[in-house]
């Protein structure tokens, strides 16, 4: 059995420093979302298991009061929840752990009403109270119900931080109960991944404004919807990157070329450019469409993709991308693909697939038992040749198509189900054309791959009528559908029977 672990001989350098754009491009079933598979594993890292009650003492652990009382309702509103009383503040994890870090148990509902009013607005009008500072932070409704001021949202920029932060790293910490096998390390994933398609948008790549449903509030039993402006998943993983500079972090694209790559980049089009990041040469920023926040690209975000240059709408992509990615082909590695070792019994001269019974053996009909292999490298590659001849580099077949196939039924489905249906729909459903591909041309009518419709069903009824029966079941649709295209697939290999359990066929792909 050969070692089937693929090689990546286009695996980019990590320990470089400067940022890395890079497209990897190929006909399908190529390995292009393998390769970002295991790009992903670069930007992983496995680390000691920490406490949950760790990560909440040193999230507090700085803080005052009022900060713990804002972050909390920060985290509220996180959680679609605008309004809080002061048990619910009391009873919040972020509070329980300030206490529990200053020791104290006692007087916590006094500590929470002081703090509220003292930083609540002079012209309030549900709080009276007359030591307040001089900046406001939170108010009350005519429920009781505290909710922070919308003018303290920007003097709390670097506790949202904090506390996106810590969410992070619950997300990337299991818990205690959770450890892996080794028992004292988690994985923490410093890239993101993404597959494109014709619906994607900036709104979901870089920030747009989505509907948020708010719970009921106090006295009302209807939900309350507000439209927020909310992070895209590569604004989301740059400003984790912008956190840690030290670190490397990468944004994966699969089937770039499924979106408007204008559309779903905007603005972020010339950022991402090398020498365009923060920190660079020619470093550049701009205001964020939505929010209007300035934002440049931080120098230690990578940005791979996948391109299926099968595609038919890559002409503008490649005017729009080539200057800011490098392109790395993925060819078909037949090399891959195993070789398939049939066991046949030869009797008088036949071969037949498996045959035993002791009556054939009494009367000396099997010779000797024999293996004959199928070299699905050279099958690939002989039908890769003729398809390029015929239609082109971009037809080829890529080797995933028979990666995983380890005996002759395998091959049965993978050409059934795959491979014929694939060179179908690139051929146009022409005849001569598939036939040309299978080797059919100067073979007998029952040996085609692929025959005339007309032909197989004229034979069919003049042989035996029930033959027809081939096509029922799960076969009933491939049958019409291949037949009104003007071809079928030979039934004998559907039902995997006659010339088809037979090697030898599938060695005329050669």
């Amino acid at each position: 059995m050969p070692d089937l672990t693929i090689p990546n001989p286009t695996m980019p350098d990590f320990t470089a420093n400067s940022p890395t754009n890079i497209i990897y491009t190929g006909i399908a079933g190529t390995g292009k979302t393998y390769q970002l598979l295991q790009i992903a594993k670069n930007y992983t890292d496995y680390l000691p298991v920490v406490d949950k009650d760790a990560l909440l003492k040193q999230l507090v652990y700085s803080l005052n009061w009022r900060e713990v009382v804002c972050l909390i309702l920060l985290d509220l509103q996180a959680g679609q929840q605008d309004l809080a009383k002061v048990p619910e503040i009391l009873a919040h994890e972020f509070f329980i752990a300030k206490a529990a870090h200053n020791e104290r148990d006692k007087n916590l509902s006094n500590t929470a009403w002081s703090v509220l009013q003292m930083h609540s607005p002079i012209e309030s009008s549900t709080v009276a109270y007359s030591k307040r500072t001089g900046q406001a932070y939170f108010d009350k409704d005519e429920s009781g119900a505290w909710y922070l001021l919308p003018s303290s949202y920007e003097l709390l920029a670097e506790l949202s931080e904090q506390l996106v932060e810590f969410k992070q790293a619950q997300r990337d910490n299991p818990s205690i109960t959770d450890k892996s096998p080794q028992g004292q390390r988690f994985s923490k994933q410093r890239f993101s991944m993404v597959s494109f398609h014709q619906a994607y948008g900036y709104e979901e790549f870089v920030e747009g404004i989505r509907p948020i449903i708010s719970a009921p509030g106090q006295g009302s039993q209807n939900s309350q919807m507000r439209y927020d402006i909310q992070d895209g998943a590569f604004l989301q993983l740059c400003q984790r990157a912008a956190r840690d500079p030290e670190q490397r972090y990468a944004m994966l694209i699969d089937e770039i070329n499924r979106a408007n790559v204008s559309r779903v980049f905007g603005e972020l089009l010339s950022l991402i450019e090398p020498d365009k990041r923060s920190g660079q040469a020619q470093a550049m920023q701009v205001d964020l469409a939505y929010s209007g926040r300035p934002f440049s690209v931080p120098a230690n975000v990578d940005i791979y993709a996948t391109m299926n240059t099968q595609d038919h709408s890559l002409a503008p992509l490649d005017m729009a991308l080539r200057r800011r990615f490098r392109f790395i082909d993925c060819p078909p590695q037949p090399e891959l693909l195993s070789i398939i070792n049939v066991f046949e019994k030869i009797k008088s001269g036949r071969a037949g697939i498996g045959q035993t019974g002791s009556s054939q053996e009494k009367s000396g009909q099997i010779k000797s038992d024999t293996t004959t292999t199928i070299d699905l490298a050279k099958l690939l590659t002989g039908l890769n040749n003729r398809i390029i001849q015929s239609l082109g580099q971009e037809a080829q077949l890529g080797h995933a198509f028979l990666f995983s196939v380890r005996n002759l039924v395998q091959l049965q489905t993978a050409l059934i189900e795959q491979i014929i249906p694939q060179l179908a729909q690139a051929a146009g459903s022409n005849l001569q054309l598939l036939q040309y591909l299978f080797n059919d041309e100067q073979q007998p009518f029952s040996t085609q791959f692929i025959q005339d419709a007309q032909g197989s069903i004229n034979q069919s009824h003049n042989q035996n009528q029930n033959q027809l029966q081939i096509f029922n079941g799960q076969n009933a649709f491939l049958g019409q559908a291949m037949s009104s295209s003007g071809y079928v697939i030979n039934p004998n290999l559907i039902a995997k029977t006659g010339e088809f359990a037979q090697p030898a066929i599938y060695q005329r792909l050669y």
